[in-house]
């Protein structure tokens, strides 16, 4: 498992660029900070023996093929050179611009010098990560890509490092890629994390999934020669691939009790056409052809995820016996599915922060639910352990009578959902219908629970006792200010 050292180039950046950036202006803009910060990391090597720059460039390379624009990739050349190479905020902003620099500093870790002890510090570094959300989501994507070539050539790193440097990978960045809709990123950080932490169990697993899939090579392609005659039939133009389910994921399924075999959505068929409509037409022909199962049925087109994630899914009996999800979408929601908020770097050249910062606040309710949290609480160690425990852990997703989403964490009651939706809700609560049933307002909810909250201008508002019974720091925080009222 150790690390292949493949050297890269300023060429390899700018062909990449050059496939969505013609401004020749631009172009020599990357290659300035690309020498600048060669010539500040001159002499400096990384553990794997490369030069230093090695890991800059390669962080530049990964958010290219994103699209990123052009302050992001200059900011990713020079992500280390404040850190590690004595340069301020101030110096950077003079050579470049303030946007740079502010994102530069925003990935910058501070110094250990600072805090008593180890944790305190880990603890303060993630904070400051997460923050900055507020100001410029590029900050996270910038930190998602240097944390992907870290964790790639974590080899060299002892036994506790790997250990630790995974561990926060997936409770912290893996979490963050998903909520951002990056699922390529979020599969290729949670299998390498995992590699480390459970070598032989991914081994193991490897093996048996590459066996499946090779054992069910010929039935999917079956499938998909038969679903294509069909769409041609029907004049749908289309596209269509298959995958196989990442490894951590699958290795979560066998921890819940699943079999690898029994995974329903292990193998997949995507299916992607035109518009809306055609993805509904689509829809029907599969089913025609191949038997669903009703209860794995999802329209994620209509309720779109809470990342905006959005699709067809249908679980299907497929050729030989097999189990087969099928996924059908437009272009697009591929495109988003792939890329997530980063979509918006190949839709929009001018004004990139306004704009993400804006679909992030409007469309990606995590945001919020992490902005609550960082308000909520004044001690950086106590923020993450609850970011931990109510974002990036285990959630629920429940239901308003009008069929919008709600993300809460596991273990949360009426309560907790009453004050999401707004303070005024919960402080005028006196009851609530689960599925159509009252249930008393400490009755905990399940995912997929449809919740309506019943109020009343009488009402006397919550009670201490109900400190006791919520789960989420957002509504302690509304009923202590009610109360303290």
């Amino acid at each position: 498992m150790r690390y292949a050292q493949k050297i890269l180039t300023l060429d390899n950046l700018l062909s990449n660029v050059k496939l969505y950036i013609n401004d020749e202006d631009k172009i020599e803009l990357i290659k300035s900070a690309f020498l600048y910060a060669e010539k500040l990391h001159l002499g400096q090597s990384r553990l794997t023996g490369e030069p230093y720059i090695q890991h800059p460039l390669n962080v530049a390379i990964i958010l290219s093929e994103m699209h990123a624009d052009v302050n992001t990739i200059i900011a990713a050349l020079l992500h280390d050179t404040i850190e590690d190479c004595g340069i301020t905020k101030e110096e950077i902003s003079q050579k470049f611009n303030n946007e740079v620099a502010m994102l530069v500093d925003g990935v910058s870790k501070i110094k250990a010098m600072n805090f008593a002890t180890k944790n305190e510090m880990i603890a303060a570094n993630q904070t400051k990560v997460l923050a900055t959300m507020k100001e410029d989501v590029r900050i996270i994507i910038i930190k998602l890509a240097d944390r992907l070539h870290n964790i790639k050539t974590l080899s060299v790193r002892d036994k506790q490092k790997r250990k630790e440097y995974s561990l926060e990978t997936l409770e912290i960045f893996v979490p963050i890629a998903y909520y951002l809709g990056q699922y390529k990123l979020k599969n290729k950080l949670s299998d390498l994390a995992f590699r480390y932490l459970k070598p032989t169990i991914y081994r193991n697993l490897s093996k048996e999934l590459k066996k499946y899939e090779k054992d069910s090579k010929e039935s999917i392609n079956i499938m998909i020669e038969n679903i294509s005659l069909l769409l041609e039939q029907n004049n749908i133009s289309y596209k269509v691939v298959s995958r196989v389910k990442n490894l951590y994921s699958v290795y979560r399924r066998t921890l819940a009790g699943k079999k690898v075999r029994e995974i329903h959505d292990l193998l997949a068929i995507k299916i992607i056409v035109n518009d809306v409509k055609d993805c509904y037409t689509t829809l029907g022909l599969v089913h025609s052809k191949y038997w669903p199962i009703n209860n794995k049925f999802k329209d994620y087109i209509v309720n779109a995820k809470t990342n905006m994630y959005q699709s067809l899914h249908t679980t299907v009996f497929g050729e030989n016996g097999n189990v087969v999800q099928i996924q059908i979408k437009t272009q697009e929601m591929h495109d988003i599915a792939n890329h997530g908020i980063t979509i918006l770097w190949q839709k929009h050249e001018n004004d990139i922060n306004y704009k993400m910062q804006q679909e992030l606040k409007a469309k990606f309710q995590f945001f919020k639910s992490l902005v609550e949290l960082y308000n909520d609480t004044n001690d950086d160690v106590e923020f993450i352990n609850l970011a931990k425990d109510e974002i990036f852990n285990s959630v629920i997703y429940v239901y308003t009578p009008k069929g919008e989403a709600i993300q809460l964490p596991f273990g949360s009651t009426a309560i907790d959902f009453a004050y999401k939706l707004h303070s005024d809700i919960g402080n005028k609560m006196v009851g609530a219908i689960i599925n159509d049933n009252y249930v008393n307002l400490d009755t905990e909810l399940s995912n997929k629970d449809r919740v309506k909250i019943i109020t009343s201008d009488l009402s006397a508002g919550p009670c201490k006792e109900w400190l006791a019974i919520v789960k989420t720091q957002n509504a302690k925080r509304k009923i202590r200010e009610f109360l303290n009222n």
